[in-house]
């Protein structure tokens, strides 16, 4: 004992004031070093009792001492439970204060007791005791009381939410975090469980493989409905791709030599086809995310609503009370908790009505990014199949406005970028991820269709055939028998919301992308018409130009949407002129797709490839008159204005600053470059560029970056694994002419009117310079 309390004697001497931090100190370090004592149970009772007292550690390590010799193999765990009783007490209101108090950060002096549980060894005790029935060489596992298993997780969340380093600690664990998951099996202990994994889950620095859980199939088909919703909490940390940052943010140079390192497919995508191969997997979250929930009344229901939500800090709260409603239905004879039947609990009842759609909206959250996520992985096509076989677009739309989008106004919403995480309300949360699984399910599939009803089809139709043109193939295939039911399908209901919605809010972002990706692709006229004649373009110019909307992220998704939506259209032009019809109004716009080209880029390319087309089709007369009269196509026909675009694009941007957001500049110079190809005009442009770095006194510095990111560009989109159909179906410019074309403004020859390299001097020329590497 003299090398761990010092010299003299724990009793007399001058040292007897250091024990204490003696103690602490030496804990400490054997879990940092894995030597000397790392239990309180080492230590004498007496000593512990002493000490216990000045050093406010509220008995907890003497009553460690006896829960650690009360649970022997082979032991009563009866009198064991009696003393993790005494603690849970202890730590629960700990955690209880964590969690109403803002989650203050988790602090020795905060939580006094949680700490002290852990600093003597409780954490690692209770693993050993949970895990027990693993360990044993008997052929059939002794089985615990439930009421002790509950007890020691409820315990061990205490500890990872109130005390730094015990989440790490259990996540480096490898069998207990698969241990955990056996133990979801037992309905009693599966909430309990749970919430404990997420939170393992949420630190663990590596991805754990799905396929490594014991019989994960059989386990998923055993949860209910209800189960199932809480599961999804977990697997959306196992199938969703670290997060590493914004992922707009990362450069697209990090990202490729990123790919080139992990060839093969990662964590995250070979546990999004272990969840498919679960039979009746997709089924059953489909059946979650459009099932049917009382409809809430009265004028005050959001207030209702935001008050609950203000006390609970997340689902946990709300699962628990939930659970004690099963549990007393149960003891009613009541063979399920679905919904349906928790309808008969006389606790459900007493929940009041807000609680019990917050509750279901919380599940719902969970399911939708489930799905979200897979229907953005490498197994789209599937997922696709099966969430139309089994209804979802339909199920959503009957929601609508009963659940989805309730007939009140919403103020004070925070605007949100487009990956940012946030800490809203679960009704906030849920619209979001809604459009977000819109945004997914409609961009560049064919399945789009179903977002409407089959009248709406049936419009579609009659445009194309009232402008001779044949419809799309995508909607010849669509099965009517999958489509929206109703008066209205889910994307016209989305619009009437769309333009109700207050300037800055945080749903137009997300609103303007689902709509978006409806019209992304092969361009379609009747696709345009149909969004065109519900006033979307006008909408969209009142936003832009009357709306005094501020927000970047906003004002990009609509600069984004106008762009789709009046590409190649005739009709929108002219449309777009009777809405601008003044110079200030004019004006304004010009102004708003100036401050910021990165934003606006998508829209000045869709002006520039549709005056291209305009320009060869002089024989028909409507597109002459709108060419002569639309003050944005006169604007772009002066080339003048489309060479100060072309300096401004190349100029934003460089090789090492590319991201996913801003690569859309590097292709819309390449548009004007192509257009200018076309027409010969290729040569007098290029000597425009060497003619602007001479006039701003930087000679090179404009055609070298420009070379570099030319350069990239070969490497970005000719990678085997590039789809270039999206460069293709958005310009309708062949993508083997975009290969030619950089080709030919990168070739060698410095006698070629057409490459960058003649127009560059030689004193400034830096082509040789490899800034694509790592």
């Amino acid at each position: 004992m003299a090398t761990l309390l010092g010299s003299e004697s724990p009793c007399t001497g001058g040292k007897r004031r250091n024990c204490r931090s003696n103690i602490v100190t030496k804990f400490t370090a054997s879990k940092i070093t894995g030597q000397g004592f790392s239990q309180g149970t080492q230590l004498p009772a007496g000593l512990l009792q002493e000490r216990d007292k000045r050093a406010k550690w509220n008995g907890i390590p003497t009553v460690l001492q006896k829960l650690y010799e009360s649970s022997h193999p082979n032991s009563d765990l009866s009198h064991a439970h009696s003393f993790l009783k005494v603690i849970s007490s202890q730590l629960s209101v700990e955690a209880m204060s964590f969690v109403t108090e803002d989650r203050k950060t988790a602090q020795e002096s905060t939580f006094p007791n949680t700490h002290t549980f852990d600093l003597f060894g409780g954490v690692d005790l209770l693993v050993e005791i949970l895990m027990r029935p693993t360990l044993t060489m008997q052929k059939k596992n002794p089985k615990m009381n439930d009421d002790l298993v509950k007890d020691c997780l409820s315990v061990l969340y205490n500890c990872c939410i109130c005390t730094e380093g015990v989440t790490k600690s259990l996540a480096a664990r490898d069998d207990f975090v698969l241990f955990l998951f056996t133990l979801m099996t037992n309905k009693k202990t599966f909430l309990q469980t749970a919430t404990l994994i997420e939170d393992i889950l949420g630190v663990k620095k590596e991805m754990i493989h799905l396929e490594g859980i014991p019989n994960l199939s059989g386990l998923v088909q055993s949860f209910d409905q209800q189960q199932l919703a809480n599961f999804c909490r977990i697997l959306s940390v196992t199938i969703s791709e670290p997060d590493v940052g914004n992922d707009d943010k990362h450069t697209l140079l990090a990202k490729n030599a990123q790919q080139k390192r992990n060839a093969s497919p990662s964590r995250a995508e070979v546990n999004q086809v272990t969840l498919l191969n679960i039979p009746g997997f997709i089924e059953r979250l489909c059946k979650l995310a459009t099932r049917k929930v009382s409809e809430a009344t009265g004028a005050n229901f959001l207030q209702e609503l935001e008050d609950w939500y203000t006390w609970l800090d997340n689902a946990l709260v709300l699962d628990a009370l939930m659970q004690m409603a099963t549990e007393e239905a149960e003891q009613s004879s009541t063979e399920s908790s679905d919904e349906s039947s928790l309808a008969t609990s006389p606790l459900r009842h007493r929940l009041p009505q807000s609680m019990k759609t917050v509750h279901e909206i919380m599940y719902k959250v969970e399911v939708m990014y489930v799905l979200c996520v897979l229907l953005m992985g490498r197994q789209r096509n599937q997922v696709h199949k099966m969430l139309a076989e089994f209804r979802l677009i339909p199920g959503l739309n009957n929601l609508f406005d009963k659940l989805i989008w309730r007939k009140y106004t919403a103020s004070n919403h925070v605007v949100h970028s487009q990956n940012e995480n946030c800490d809203c309300s679960p009704e906030i949360s849920f619209k979001i991820q809604f459009l977000r699984l819109l945004q997914s399910f409609s961009d560049h599939h064919e399945n789009k269709y179903l977002l409407l009803n089959s009248q709406e089809l049936n419009e579609l139709s009659a445009i194309s055939m009232k402008a001779n043109i044949p419809e799309v193939e995508a909607l010849v295939n669509t099965d009517r028998s999958l489509v929206c039911d109703g008066k209205k399908g889910l994307l016209t209901r989305l619009l009437a919301v769309m333009k109700r919605e207050p300037p800055d809010s945080s749903f137009r972002f997300w609103q303007a992308r689902a709509v978006e990706s409806f019209l992304r692709g092969a361009t379609s006229y009747a696709d345009q018409m149909f969004l065109l004649k519900r006033g979307l373009l006008e909408h969209i110019l009142f936003c832009i130009i009357d709306s005094g909307c501020t927000s970047r992220d906003v004002l990009q998704s609509y600069f984004d949407l106008l762009g789709e939506l009046m590409k190649f259209n005739i009709d929108a032009f002219k449309r777009f002129n009777k809405y601008v019809n003044t110079p200030e109004k004019f004006q304004t716009f010009l102004t708003q797709i100036n401050s910021s080209l990165v934003d606006s880029n998508m829209l000045v390319r869709c002006i520039v490839l549709s005056l291209d087309r305009f320009e060869s089709q002089t024989e028909d007369v409507k597109v002459v008159e709108v060419l002569s009269e639309c003050c944005l196509l006169s604007y772009m026909a002066r080339v003048e204005n489309r060479l100060s675009f072309l300096f401004r694009l190349i100029n934003i941007i460089n090789v090492q600053t590319l991201t996913q957001e801003n690569v859309s500049c590097l292709n819309t110079s390449l548009v004007i470059l192509m257009l200018a190809r076309r027409k010969a005009k290729l040569p007098f442009y290029l000597n425009a560029l060497r003619e602007k770095e001479y006039a701003e006194k930087y000679p090179g510095c404009l055609l070298n970056n420009f070379h570099n990111l030319l350069r990239f560009w070969q490497r970005h989109y000719l990678n085997k694994d590039k789809d270039s159909t999206c460069l293709e179906n958005s310009s309708c410019i062949p993508f083997s002419y975009w290969k030619e074309t950089v080709s030919v403004l990168l070739g060698s020859d410095r006698t070629s009117l057409c490459a960058i390299a003649s127009y560059i001097d030689e004193p400034f020329m830096d082509l040789d310079r490899d800034l694509l590497e790592d």
